[in-house]
């Protein structure tokens, strides 16, 4: 790769579109405000990174490296020695790009590629999107130069305050640009009715969605609508509910329209979600995720629950009360309203720009 710019940025973090989505709209950021720059993604070829990142046009080099699993695994076995070869690789990809600045997104593939490049001098940018930061975050926060988190509450969780930016999640720059009325036409829905959105993240989620299945003929009854992203592994299970007020879908391509197009969301409490919603001032139930590292998405749910931000269901009591909620919400609009102002209060759309900056302003400083 050639090194003719003097502004070479590497990008790791992925696994998840969590991890992902904020990088991307941080080295878009960059890209607008200096065109000539070189980006770099380091990721896992099996993983969501590897498939998107070319497709964008950014340059990407896999490393081979997997996490470490909670439970016990014969795979756990090869982790030692994965990581002594993700770190050997990450220090060969970073001597060849020469990165001026690493950026950091979180999860396990940005361990041995950020630390890679802070060894071969590269000024290092941290970006965690939940409440409870992840022990990448934790165990590479003193090799950073700074560290961008989204929620006050994740302060508390880290050694050193000095470093700590509270810039918020940065978010697709697209959303937010359809109409209420082009988004319900596209999904061939009314413009009258009261939309719910259901998500359960690009894979689906099991438990919302029997749950919604168990009120779906309730909700349509009493002049609800329902946008509803199965998941693909979900979608043959689910497919017989597509009634002229229920959109089944297993992936929704263009969430720009899906967000515009609802009224109150039903989803996992991911930071990539709630950073969405809150930028956006929709009004929202959240079911974290029992299954997660670090049971973070309850933190991001709480943090915004606490603030009257947003609704928590818990998801061992979804089924019994998703209903009842949906229907409280739906018809109390002085509600709906207060969880949709509450939510932008907790916004920061500017969040990708000012991470761009600081990283080109680090270069600029060289």
């Amino acid at each position: 790769m050639k090194n003719s710019t003097q502004y070479r940025f590497l990008f790791a973090g992925g696994g998840t579109g969590g991890h992902l989505y904020p990088a991307i709209a941080v080295a878009n950021e960059i890209k607008k405000i200096k065109p000539e720059s070189e980006i770099l993604f380091v990721g896992t070829k099996s993983k969501i990174e590897g498939r998107v990142v070319p497709q964008l046009g950014y340059g990407f080099k896999s490393i081979w490296i997997k996490g470490f699993s909670r439970k016990i695994n014969l795979s756990n076995l090869l982790f030692p020695f994965k990581l002594i070869v993700s770190v050997l690789q990450s220090l060969f990809i970073s001597f060849r790009f020469k990165p001026n600045v690493a950026i950091g997104t979180g999860g396990y593939v940005a361990g041995p590629a950020i630390w890679g490049a802070s060894v071969m001098g590269a000024k290092v940018i941290l970006m965690e999107s939940n409440s409870y930061p992840g022990v990448t975050t934790r165990l590479l926060e003193k090799y950073a130069d700074e560290v961008n988190i989204t929620f006050e509450d994740s302060k508390k969780y880290l050694r050193q305050p000095e470093k700590i930016k509270v810039t918020g999640n940065p978010v697709r720059a697209e959303l937010g640009k359809s109409t209420k009325s082009e988004a319900i036409k596209y999904f061939g829905l009314d413009e009258i009715k009261f939309t719910i959105l259901v998500l359960g993240g690009s894979l689906g989620a099991q438990s919302i969605n029997e749950a919604v299945a168990g009120c779906v003929e309730d909700l349509e009854k009493n002049n609800l609508q329902i946008i509803w992203q199965t998941g693909k592994n979900y979608y043959d299970n689910y497919k017989k509910y597509n009634f002229t007020s229920v959109k089944i879908l297993d992936f929704i391509d263009d969430m720009n329209k899906a967000y515009s197009a609802c009224d109150l969301l039903v989803a996992r409490a991911g930071a990539t979600t709630i950073a969405e919603l809150s930028v956006l001032g929709i009004p929202s139930i959240l079911i974290p995720s029992p299954h997660v590292a670090e049971n973070h998405q309850y933190y991001n749910a709480k943090s915004l629950a606490d603030n009257g931000a947003a609704v928590l269901i818990l998801d061992s009591e979804l089924k019994e009360n998703l209903k009842n909620k949906i229907f409280e919400i739906a018809g109390n609009k002085s509600l709906l309203n207060s969880l949709g102002e509450n939510a932008k209060k907790n916004a920061k759309p500017n969040a990708a720009n000012e991470i761009a900056l600081s990283a080109i302003n680090y270069i600029k400083a060289l």
